[in-house]
């Protein structure tokens, strides 16, 4: 599993201190990506999708575009294809058709779609991105494994998955279950620095950087049909 930590890591300083990581730049927060490809053994795109949305702010693919093709220039850099999280498997397919960079980038599959169109994704593409959205939003909660579960016997049935899994917003999931090829998350971001209203002491972001990249998912998929599951219902 490839960990890719999501930035703007503050200061500047502690980003340095990360160097031969991957890291995570999104469109939404771009400060970093200069720095990024400087010092970084792979960096990942986001389309700043996620921060639209939750902040009610229309997208801009054509900057989005620019800005990828600058950047992917670099052969170990790949995108997230532009996509709106609750725009619908129609809406999101054309903006899937509309990417300009082929296989440079990587399409969404949201948690709330239709599992067959994460598997049409997977035959249509090397690498799949899942997003969790709509009743399954909340990251490892009962129902997100429930339907993770069903995604997954639908993708992989009792073996690997058949396409390169990245798991949005998901480093808390390495060393799980699920044959996911990377994730990411902007929890080191996040989380690094002292919070006095919680009385939490900073934390140093190599630290908790090193314990995240050692955690590997598993290779394949074991089905859950006919065994049960913590899940099951």
């Amino acid at each position: 599993m490839i960990h890719y930590h999501g930035t703007p890591i503050t200061p500047r300083a502690k980003l340095l201190e990360l160097a031969g990581r991957c890291f995570c730049v999104s469109f939404a927060n771009p400060q970093d990506v200069t720095v990024c490809h400087e010092i970084g053994q792979a960096v990942m795109l986001d389309n700043g999708a996620f921060s639209c949305w939750r902040r009610g702010r229309p997208a801009d693919w054509p900057g989005y575009y620019a800005w990828c093709e600058r950047w992917l220039e670099y052969r170990t850099t790949w995108a997230v294809i532009p996509d709106v999280i609750d725009g619908g498997e129609r809406k999101n397919d054309a903006l899937i058709e509309a990417w300009p960079f082929g296989d440079r980038g990587a399409p969404v599959w949201h948690m709330q779609e239709p599992v067959g169109r994460l598997v049409r994704l997977a035959q249509d593409w090397p690498r799949v991105c899942v997003g969790s959205s709509g009743r399954y939003r909340s990251v490892a909660s009962e129902n997100w494994h429930a339907r993770m579960g069903e995604a997954m016997e639908a993708l992989c049935g009792d073996g690997p998955s058949p396409v390169w899994l990245h798991m949005l917003r998901g480093l808390c999931l390495a060393g799980s279950e699920y044959p996911f090829a990377s994730a990411d998350s902007t929890n080191v971001a996040r989380n690094h620095g002292a919070c006095k209203s919680r009385g939490r002491a900073a934390r140093s972001p190599l630290l908790m950087v090193d314990a995240i990249d050692r955690r590997q998912c598993t290779a394949r998929w074991h089905t859950r049909i006919g065994r049960g599951s913590r899940n099951a219902k």
